[in-house]
């Protein structure tokens, strides 16, 4: 098919055209001109990132450089292990093999010939540790907070993180960062940390309008714009594709939407989609989530320009889009607010279930979770336990105590005002359990039951029925400072607060089907000539389950590696014939 046919009033040429920017896409585009091919990022949206830019972060990829240098020595066949244990029957041996081994290759390539840059903690469980070859490190890693300064005027174009994770519009870097804000008003140490973060945040607003110290996604996306910029690739934003182009079964190119023109870009080595999945697809969603039978019934944080594109563009080609994971998205819980300006907000449940003096109950006033487990999991055990018919949805519930001293979804500690919260409804509030249950619609004597009954074993530190602060991630996500368990401590000062919580995800698993190359597959499992995914356009790897931190951004810069890597080895080839 030519330009013409398609209705391109300009035809643009290049080796490879990836479609998206977040870390994938920029993975497979800095991999593929590193190795000379001549390389176009094309974004939909205003701002580039994707949903990398409003992530954590953080990377799970065992048997990295930066984990033998800590001395965490693992085989590949310990994290094979604990792959095979958690993907179960949907177990994929070739492209889990392909990423243990390219993953540690990637991690050398991006840390010492561009711009990326990472920290790991020595202890950050797995988030089943404890299982067939689980770890309690080594294993995740987080990008180091990156100057913004560093990307001239791009950086007016990068995604803004989520509101929600921010503080005063700064989202916090891991680890020690978070534990000062915690303790500003109990340690001078750390009330002289905050106070300095906090000049240079403003400083920068004032001068440059927005916050110059990237940390977690931001820095991850900050750092691969910096090493594309580097390297003078160019990135279209604002500019769609609209269809692939396919000449004798092999995909050429696209068109692209820029600037009101219809271009074809001719690729002449191969196409990279990486759009970011579907988690704003109402329709896909409605086909594969159970638990939103319209579509609607679900709340994703991620980018609103995260449609589907790439997945539809797949099928167009001969794709197929895998439908047989248990879920086809990583779960989290989220509560929905509204903010200050009116718009509205979705905030993920990472580490506040997991604190003493937090438990969630369904609307029958019963504990269904260790709240402490991971997000995924517990969303998976809110499904379980909504009874037929019923709203999916929790309350996570604690006392004053607790939320003045370490926040609850959106509404954050001692000293900061909790009004707007209250006055909008996203926290409810009661003197007693029986009016808080009364105010979120909880069954009252279910509910004063079940706090009694955490109460009676949580000041010796023990959850009898659900073992919360047993397993070694809950503690990681617990206070460390509270004994005799991290994780729990009983719910007795009033008033008592609740927010509700229903379902999102932190990005979909049900992805095009690939190759160990990242080569899209058709319904007979063959090549699709010219044709890659990666990240959330991908199939993941993990079965559809969610075994640590950073389980879809590890992959995400893997297999875009594995792309641009192999999409360079063909061109030499067919150079070389």
């Amino acid at each position: 098919m030519t330009g013409h046919e398609h209705g391109a009033s300009e035809t643009y040429e290049c080796d490879v055209l990836v479609a998206g920017s977040g870390c994938s896409g920029m993975s497979a585009a800095i991999t593929a001109r590193s190795r000379g091919l001549d390389v176009l990022i094309v974004e939909k949206e205003l701002r580039f990132g994707g949903t990398t830019a409003r992530s954590g972060g953080w990377l799970w990829i065992p048997g990295t450089s930066l984990a033998k240098a800590y001395g965490i020595e693992e085989t590949p066949e310990q994290a094979r292990t604990y792959l095979r244990h958690e993907a179960g029957n949907n177990f994929d041996a070739a492209r889990v093999d392909a990423f243990l081994s390219a993953g540690p290759e990637a991690v050398d390539f991006f840390t010492t010939k561009t711009a990326l840059r990472f920290d790991m903690p020595l202890v950050f469980p797995d988030y089943h540790a404890e299982a067939p070859g689980g770890a309690q490190g080594g294993r995740s890693m987080v990008t180091r907070p990156f100057d913004g300064r560093e990307l001239g005027d791009l950086i007016k174009s990068l995604g803004v993180p989520l509101p929600e994770l921010t503080v005063f519009g700064m989202m916090l870097g891991s680890g020690k960062e978070i534990i000062h804000f915690m303790r500003v008003t109990k340690s001078l140490t750390s009330a002289v940390y905050v106070a300095k973060r906090l000049s240079r945040h403003l400083m920068d607003v004032l001068r440059y309008g927005r916050g110059m110290t990237l940390t977690n996604g931001n820095a991850l996306a900050g750092r691969l714009a910096k090493s594309a910029l580097d390297l003078k690739i160019p990135m279209w934003l604002s500019s769609p594709v609209r269809e692939l182009t396919v000449e004798n079964g092999t995909v050429t190119g696209a068109i692209v939407s820029r600037e009101g023109r219809e271009v074809r870009v001719r690729a002449r080595q191969g196409v990279v989609l990486a759009c970011g999945g579907f988690p704003h697809d109402v329709e896909r969603r409605r086909k594969m989530f159970p638990h939103a039978p319209t579509g609607n019934e679900h709340f994703s944080p991620g980018p609103t320009g995260n449609t589907g594109d790439g997945l539809r563009l797949a099928e167009s080609a001969g794709g197929r889009v895998e439908d047989r994971l248990p879920n086809a998205a990583a779960w989290v819980p989220v509560s929905l607010t509204t903010r200050k300006d009116g718009s509205k907000g979705v905030m993920p449940h990472f580490i506040d279930r997991a604190k003493p003096g937090v438990i969630a109950v369904m609307r029958d006033g019963k504990r269904f979770a260790n709240e402490g487990n991971s997000y995924h999991d517990f969303v998976q055990a809110m499904v379980k336990a909504a009874k037929p018919g019923e709203e999916i949805a929790a309350f996570l519930v604690c006392d004053h105590r607790t939320l003045r001293k370490y926040g609850l979804g959106c509404v954050p500690p001692f000293p900061m005002p909790l009004g707007h919260h209250l006055k909008s409804g996203y926290l409810m509030r009661g003197d007693t359990l029986e009016s808080l249950a009364a105010s979120a619609g909880i069954d009252a004597k279910a509910f004063v039951e079940t706090v009694g009954q955490f109460n009676a074993t949580a000041p010796l530190g023990h959850d009898a029925a659900f073992g919360k602060g047993s397993k070694a991630y809950n503690r990681y996500q617990g206070d460390a400072l509270h004994g005799p368990n991290p994780c729990v401590a009983p719910i007795e000062n009033g008033p008592f607060y609740a927010i509700k919580m229903v379902i999102g995800d932190l990005g979909t698993y049900a992805g095009i089907v690939t190759d160990a190359n990242a080569r899209a597959l058709d319904a007979e499992g063959r090549v699709i000539p010219g044709l890659y995914a990666a990240g959330n356009d991908m199939a993941s790897i993990m079965g559809g389950n969610y075994p640590g931190a950073g389980i879809t951004l590890g992959p995400a810069l893997t297999f875009g590696y594995i792309a641009g890597r192999h999409l360079a080895e063909s061109a030499a080839k067919r150079e070389a014939a």
